[in-house]
């Protein structure tokens, strides 16, 4: 995805309608989506590359230049059927006005062409990423899962919907609160919570699940035990926008590095409490992670 701002200052209402007139002076442009995912593993020293689907319109070039530009690999499959996602937000006094999305799901033939690469991928890899928007780029991700597992890679997805049986077979998933709720209902209290997420984790044959909890933290549940850590608040929060890239990026860096899942996990809430304090999608880079080169 490509994420738009547009920034400006607001001096009156519309005579049209009672909406708040922005007057635009400046704009820009960033990495959203998957591209923020790889993006951010980039900025952690991972090797990393991106596979996905673009539209051949301006937005589909200009995400191409900002992943050269930001030194990220990529094999973008360009579909004269397909616009570029884009999420263009307006922005004033340092808060988000209107969101506009512009999306057209990609054709099969396109996402079976990706899967092709997808496979040949896998030997260069030591995690895979999935990451879910529900924007139709998916269409086969349970024969990419399956694929990745017998190649004994670790397979991590940032999950979409209310359909969780896709993911069966995937190493970790990292859903919000919202999103767990969604497919397991409304839990009564944390043991209630952990009883469902482990029933979950047992249906689809998970290593982990990972929710995120916002300001709350994150808590990783397992098939015999869970625990449970409180957020790196930030000096003041600017915006969680691409907050879960985040996560699931620096998780699949350090177990790739050969960290284990709790270790992991903080590390991944630590990169969390930086970008939220960024405004629009960011990341949190090594240097502000750990010091040093």
């Amino acid at each position: 995805m490509l994420d738009r701002y547009w920034f400006g200052d607001v001096a009156r209402i519309s005579p049209e309608a009672p909406v708040p007139v922005v007057l635009v002076k400046d704009e820009d442009q960033r990495l959203g989506g998957a591209a923020n995912v790889a993006w951010n593993c980039h900025d952690l020293g991972a090797r990393t590359r991106l596979l996905s689907v673009v539209g051949r319109d301006e937005p589909g070039r200009r995400l191409a230049a900002l992943l050269k530009k930001r030194g990220v690999e990529a094999s973008l499959h360009r579909d004269a059927k397909v616009s570029t996602t884009q999420k263009l937000r307006v922005i004033a006094r340092q808060q988000q006005l209107v969101r506009i999305d512009f999306e057209r799901p990609p054709s099969s033939e396109v996402l079976a062409a990706k899967l092709a690469d997808f496979k040949r991928a896998l030997a260069e890899c030591d995690v895979v990423v999935l990451s879910d928007y529900g924007k139709g780029g998916l269409a086969h991700i349970g024969e990419m899962i399956k694929s990745a597992r017998r190649a004994g890679k670790r397979v991590l997805v940032d999950p979409k919907g209310d359909d969780y049986s896709r993911y069966r077979g995937a190493s970790v998933i990292t859903p919000n609160l919202a999103e767990l709720r969604e497919v397991v209902g409304r839990w009564a209290d944390e043991k209630d919570l952990r009883r469902r997420a482990q029933q979950l984790i047992a249906r689809l044959k998970l290593e982990a699940l990972l929710l995120t909890r916002g300001a709350e933290g994150m808590t990783l549940f397992r098939p015999r035990g869970a625990l449970s850590i409180k957020a790196e608040a930030p000096r003041e929060v600017a915006d969680v926008t691409g907050a879960g890239d985040t996560v699931i990026a620096a998780l699949a860096v350090m177990l790739a590095s050969g960290l284990g899942l709790e270790q992991a996990m903080r590390v991944a809430n630590r990169a969390a409490g930086i970008v939220v304090g960024k405004l629009g999608t960011a990341t949190a880079g090594y240097r502000e992670m750990f010091g040093g080169r």
